[in-house]
């Protein structure tokens, strides 16, 4: 769009976006949703759009973009690109520059007056990106903080200042993994009126076919056995990580959705805002479309924060923390004695497929140094190739992601090009490689009670206890090996301590310091060592269905969720022995005994 004589175009805005994909897992990082060429070191295609421009004129042209491999290698990057304008290169490769996000220049042409054709053309498959594209006629360089991206996006492209009204509804579900599906589907089947606000196009969260990673833990266990029957319903048929996209069954959680009438899916939204009733009441939420940036507000009476991420609860002023707690914060004893970033760290897995002649791949001078003692001789990059341990889970979470994209082309470079069994791979090649990070943890949002490490170990149970764990209390650490020839460690080994059958209280599932605000997910109200046994999705999605069984409780008796606990939670009991699922569907879940040994093997 255009005003003031200059052309403000987002990549995300693009009406065909060729081979490039969207991503908009890091606009609380850097802003937006990006166009990333995530090829796999071979071109896509182009994208392409059409632009107005207002008059005549010379426009000095730059694009939003970084160098992101900068963080690791001084050679040049492989993440750049071409602009065309109307089938005419530029003067200028972009994305070489500087390794923060920033606005590139890309030196100046003459354009009439009307429509134009723009094109992002990739040069080499290697995750070149682009944010966004400004043609100006002044000579004003963008500024390249996110307050300056913001006025400058907000007025060019002629943004509303006030958000469209999408209304008011019984519970509000920020976050569409299997945690927020059942917590929407399992409130919307006792009548609520449920919106569901999940910030990607797709639904399922780590079981997606974004990140694929298999469902882990047992269903319908413990106290409350009818919990588990309402994932069974979506949960794809099939075990595995770093599979085929259709083992993970997006169409099928998609459809289960849909299904429910009580539901309004915003799919492509993510909160930005929040508006509060007082210091400790939610009353509504803005989202921001990751397309378009134009703004929704929804009002709610109930919110539920299922983002992984606890970002509703973070807008809205709820406690939280992240990282290793110190042992004087709740006296567990395997707690170091202070606090300090450590975290369970995000797999970028990926796999290689075989063609029926030889494939080649760039050898690559870019990457990570692999030698024939450091190369990892495998077909498949599994839960155990796992970055970030070290780094901030939230301000690093883009270069997290990059980094386990740079090793795994690092080392699939070397196995194609200099290995000494690289004719075994001949005829291999990248079939695919995640593009979309797989958190284990970040933030962990405080409830009225915080699941301990000597909860579990000592198996103390309380009178709110619902969900069962089934998982052991694995809290992954670097592998040694690999941490000898790495200052940036890649692998991990899992680190388990066995744990029966525990039931995590309800107390856990909502917030200490907001009313009306529950939690479903792995950003729960554990320490960090408790995470180790409560994180994984089949346990994560009966949260979501009790916390949407809680959300039908509460509006029926007008009590917020903090007054189930005190008052009311023979009510949500009956509930929980019912269950929201149902049980005349096939029993379709297979379970895997990775939880009970750590392997590491490609087969998990």
């Amino acid at each position: 769009m255009n005003t003031d004589n200059s052309v403000y175009v987002a990549a995300s805005t693009f009406e065909d976006k060729g081979g490039w994909t969207a991503d908009p897992q890091f606009m609380e990082q850097m802003g937006s949703s990006y166009l990333i060429a995530h090829g796999l070191g071979q071109p896509v295609d182009d994208a392409r759009t059409h632009f107005t421009v207002p008059q005549d004129g010379t426009y000095n042209l730059f694009a939003r973009t970084r160098n992101w491999t900068a963080c690791w290698s001084d050679r040049p990057s492989p993440g750049v690109f071409r602009i065309r304008i109307d089938d005419r290169d530029t003067e200028t490769l972009f994305g070489d520059g500087a390794g923060e996000w920033h606005w590139q220049e890309g030196g100046s042409i003459f354009l009439t007056k009307g429509t134009h054709l723009l094109t992002l053309h990739d040069t080499t498959g290697f995750d070149g990106r682009c944010d966004a594209i400004l043609l100006t006629a002044t000579d004003q360089r963008p500024d390249d903080s996110l307050e300056g991206l913001f006025a400058l996006r907000g007025r060019l492209m002629r943004l509303p200042d006030m958000p469209e009204d999408k209304g008011e509804f019984g519970l509000v579900v920020a976050g569409g993994g299997v945690a927020g599906m059942c917590a929407a589907i399992a409130a919307a089947r006792g009548g609520v009126k449920v919106a569901l606000i999940q910030d990607r196009k797709v639904l399922g969260g780590n079981n997606s076919s974004e990140v694929r990673v298999g469902l882990g833990g047992r269903l319908n266990i413990g106290k409350y056995p009818s919990l588990g029957y309402l994932l069974n319903e979506f949960g794809p048929a099939a075990k595995g990580n770093a599979r085929p996209a259709e083992v993970y069954e997006d169409d099928k959680k998609l459809n289960a959705v849909l299904a429910e009438e009580n539901i309004t899916l915003f799919l492509g939204y993510k909160v930005t805002r929040v508006g509060k009733s007082g210091p400790r009441s939610i009353s509504s939420v803005v989202a921001t479309r990751v397309d378009d940036y134009t703004t929704i507000g929804i009002k709610g009476r109930l919110f539920a924060d299922c983002t992984g991420d606890g970002a509703l609860g973070v807008l809205a002023g709820a406690e939280w923390h992240m990282g290793r707690d110190p042992k004087s914060r709740y006296n567990e004893p395997s707690a170091p004695e202070t606090a300090d970033g450590i975290t369970l760290g995000a797999s970028v897995q990926w796999y290689c497929l075989e063609a029926d002649r030889p494939m080649p791949f760039p050898d690559i001078d870019w990457g990570l140094p692999i030698s024939e003692e450091t190369v990892q001789k495998v077909r498949r990059g599994q839960w155990y190739w796992e970055v970030g341990m070290a780094e901030d889970q939230m301000a690093e979470a883009e270069r997290i992601r990059d980094y386990g994209m740079y090793v795994a082309y690092s080392n699939w470079a070397y196995i194609k090009n200099h290995a000494s069994f690289r004719d075994e791979y001949a005829n291999s090649y990248l079939g695919w490689m995640a593009h979309v990070a797989g958190k284990r943890e970040s933030r962990r949002l405080v409830g009225e009670f915080v699941l301990r490490e000597q909860d579990l170990t000592d198996f103390v149970v309380y009178p709110d206890g619902c969900v069962s764990t089934s998982w052991y209390i694995d809290n992954h650490e670097p592998d040694p090996e690999n941490s000898k020839h790495f200052r940036e460690p890649f692998l991990s080994r899992g680190c388990l301590r066995p744990l029966d059958f525990y039931p995590i209280p309800y107390r856990c599932f909502y917030s200490k310091d907001l009313d009306n605000l529950f939690m479903a997910g792995r950003n729960i109200s554990v320490s960090h060592i408790a995470l180790g046994t409560t994180r994984v999705m089949r346990t994560t999605a009966m949260m979501g269905e009790v916390v949407g069984l809680a959300a039908r409780v509460c509006l029926r008796e007008g009590l917020l969720p903090r007054d189930i606990y005190e008052k009311a939670f023979d009510k949500l009991r009956e509930l929980m022995g019912r269950g929201a699922g149902r049980t005349d569907v096939p029993y379709l879940q297979v379970y895997t005994l990775i939880d009970t040994t750590a392997a590491r093997s490609e087969e998990c």
